[in-house]
Formats: structure tokens, C-alpha cells, sequence
């Protein structure tokens, strides 16, 4: 199972997702909402328990229209979100600093995603697996034939919970500053710097035997001069 890019289509604007400031950086575009969350390791899932707001880092992944996460099955605030709690998943990514003439015309560059909605436990052992799969396999294509698969007491250690993405707006900045013409001709340095989320060389546990080559799904370019040990 891998995750998959469906025909372009629009989730509709509702109360929640519509933009108000800055409403022209607003996309409700299916794909575009799917490519932010393709490209980010991290979500933040906020909801409310018992009248106290919190919000969870957590690793996410998608198939198709559903968000899945993952996480302890004694996690009170997972027992939370499986109960119905209603939630809101976040996504950043920056993309780079923009810096302006005038100081009130600073800005990032960012790719963002938020998601209103409800999650559910997924029990069935079989789809737990798979799921997990993908999951692997989107973080390391082919890894997950290679490592031990989960026993029965870990997979039932283990609550995987389920959004419909139904609800959601992705929210897009790029390009250089927009400063007022008077500032033009203001003598400091004005544009972009990029930010970058890259590989560094991988490092090999101390214990790892020898003839253990690193894996060919890693980035060639983290692999490139790095320790293969």
C-alpha cells in the first residue's frame, strides 16, 4: 500500500477552513492539500479533553483520503481522539526567511495544512499490518520485508487511528519580499533564504555486524561519504 494522488478536485469551504487573511495564499485544491502532507514526517493533532486543550507531535502518514497516526494503546489522550473527540491536524513546512526593506514586510515562505474532523480506531489485525506497511515503506521503500514483522502482543499494543481528510485548506507563501516602492531604494540587503530539510550521513549502531552494507533506499545523497558502519 503506498500513498496515492487522486484525480485534482476541491474540498468545499466551510466555516473552518475559510481563509480570511491573506485569502489569495488559500488552496482547497485535493492534490495541493496532498502534497503537503506528503512531504512532511510531522503532524500536530489538537483537541480537548474535559475542557483542557492539548496538542500532540506526532508522525503521520496517508493513503488515499485518510490521515492515519499511531501511537501507544494506553495513551489517554489517543483513548480521547478514539472516543470522538474532535480534532485539528496541522502541517508546516518552511520553506525560507524573507527578508524586506522595512521591518514590517518580513515573511516566511511556507507550505501549510489544516484538517478539522474526527478520528477512529482501526482494529482489524490485517488492516493494522498493512497500514503499518505503508507507513514503512513510505518513510523506506522495501525496508519492511527486511526488518521483523510485529508480534501479536506489540500490534495490540498499538493504536492506529483513521481521519477522512473531508474538511481541510492547505495555505501556500513563496516568492521574494513585497515591499512598498518607497522602501526600494533602502540600502540593506532584501530577498530570500532558503530553508532546506536534507539527510546527513547515516550513523550505524555500534553493535551493527560486520557485512551489513547500508540499505539502497536510503538517499544517495546522505549516503554519499558517509560511514557505513
Amino acid at each position: 500500500m503506498t500513498s496515492q494522488i487522486i484525480n485534482s478536485d476541491c474540498y468545499p469551504v466551510t466555516p473552518l477552513t475559510r481563509v480570511r487573511r491573506l485569502a489569495n495564499l488559500a488552496s482547497y485544491d485535493t492534490n495541493t492539500v496532498y502534497s503537503v502532507l506528503d512531504a512532511a514526517y510531522v503532524c500536530h493533532v489538537a483537541f480537548t479533553v474535559e475542557g483542557q486543550p492539548h496538542c500532540i507531535p506526532t508522525a503521520h502518514w496517508r493513503h488515499g483520503n485518510t490521515l492515519y497516526i499511531h501511537g501507544s494503546f494506553g495513551s489517554r489522550l489517543l483513548q480521547a481522539l478514539i472516543n470522538g473527540a474532535s480534532a485539528v491536524v496541522t502541517v508546516t513546512l518552511l520553506d525560507g526567511l524573507v527578508f524586506a526593506r522595512s521591518a514590517f514586510n518580513h515573511s516566511m515562505n511556507y507550505r501549510s495544512v489544516v484538517i478539522y474532523g474526527q478520528f477512529s480506531s482501526i482494529e482489524v489485525p490485517a488492516q493494522k499490518i498493512e497500514l503499518l506497511r505503508a507507513f514503512m515503506e513510505r518513510l523506506a521503500p522495501g525496508r519492511w520485508d527486511e526488518i521483523r514483522q510485529p508480534t501479536e502482543n506489540e500490534l495490540n499494543a498499538t493504536t492506529l487511528l483513521a481521519m477522512p481528510i473531508e474538511e481541510a485548506v492547505a495555505k501556500i507563501s513563496s516568492g521574494p519580499p513585497k515591499d512598498d516602492l518607497a522602501d526600494c531604494a533602502w540600502p540593506v540587503w532584501a530577498g530570500v533564504l532558503p530553508i532546506k530539510q536534507d539527510f546527513a550521513a547515516p550513523q550505524g549502531c555500534s553493535d551493527l555486524p560486520a557485512g551489513i552494507a547500508l540499505p539502497n533506499y536510503f538517499p544517495r545523497g546522505a549516503i554519499t561519504g558517509g560511514n557505513e558502519s
